[in-house]
């Protein structure tokens, strides 16, 4: 396939290697250009302007940090260079962002009410390790007939599952972020607790992989947790932006999310310290210095 892939940051970088992996052709570009010609070696052809990007391509991804950035590279509001408007007629456009799903909805109605495109939400999780190993859980809501026609793409990058119509694939994204910060939480809080308590949290963290407390979060960010390493996979202040969004679809369907607005909070005590960029894992670093400062101890 003819492929654009906007937007080649942490997660987008590692989509796009794995496209050409699989021997499609491949455009790219990125706001900062240097993270774009970093996959010329790869193979990719590295565009100036989104519009030199998406001529001519059969499928536009879009990996932009949340909706504003999403809807500017979409429809370049203003300066003529948005994908939309330059997109052959009847593409394809994947919005592998994380955006609210009445924001999918709002881009997929007018990417086909003004420009003759066709749409799918497509949102990942796995992380960076999961994006370089092409094994991302990809939730996508689309027509059927435009997911029969992008799940082969979509599996060069990881495991593309139908959710349903255009924005579900949000709502499934939603879910899955709900329970991450939820379980970052806890596991940040349990490691602390072994730690108070004079066990050594590696050991505790090694006991627990065996038994019912197992999970990605425990093995991955539990890792990183105990070896203090916070460079950012998935920036906390995007976890925030995902609990607030589903926060604010569960308050509009009547659900209340006790657990999820706990977490919100802690990450946005933890965004307000001046942290919002570190890998949402380090809510645990957050969570242990203030305990030391409660406490009067000297980190």
């Amino acid at each position: 396939m003819n492929i654009a892939f906007l937007c080649t940051g942490i997660m987008g970088a590692q989509m796009a290697r794995n496209l050409l992996k699989a021997k499609h052709a491949v455009t790219v570009w990125n706001r900062t250009p240097q993270k774009a010609r970093a996959l010329e070696d790869d193979g990719a052809q590295v565009c100036e302007s989104i519009a030199d990007a998406v001529r001519g391509r059969d499928i536009i991804f879009v990996m932009a940090s949340d909706t504003a950035a999403c809807d500017e590279v979409l429809f370049g509001d203003g300066d003529g260079d948005g994908a939309a408007r330059n997109a052959n007629n009847n593409a394809i456009v994947i919005v592998c962002s994380s955006l609210s799903p009445s924001s999918s909805r709002a881009q997929a109605q007018r990417c086909a009410r003004e420009f003759g495109l066709r749409y799918a939400d497509a949102p990942v999780s796995g992380g960076e390790r999961g994006a370089k190993a092409g094994s991302l859980a990809i939730m996508a809501g689309a027509n059927e007939n435009v997911f029969k026609e992008i799940a082969p793409v979509l599996k060069a990058c990881g495991k593309p599952t139908h959710i349903g119509d255009v924005g579900s694939g949000q709502l499934a994204k939603l879910a899955n972020q709900t329970i991450v910060g939820v379980t970052i939480a806890a596991v940040s809080e349990a490691l602390l607790l072994a730690e108070r308590g004079g066990a050594n949290p590696k050991a505790v963290r090694e006991a627990l992989l065996g038994g019912f407390a197992n999970s990605e979060i425990l093995r991955q960010h539990g890792e990183r947790m105990i070896n203090g390493s916070f460079a950012p996979g998935g920036p906390a202040k995007y976890q925030l932006k995902d609990l607030r969004a589903a926060l604010a679809d569960a308050e509009a369907n009547g659900l209340q999310m006790p657990c999820a607005n706990t977490a919100a909070a802690l990450f946005a005590d933890m965004i307000e310290s001046g942290m919002g960029d570190k890998d949402h894992s380090a809510l645990h670093l957050f969570m242990k210095t203030r305990a030391q400062q409660q406490n009067g101890e000297q980190s």
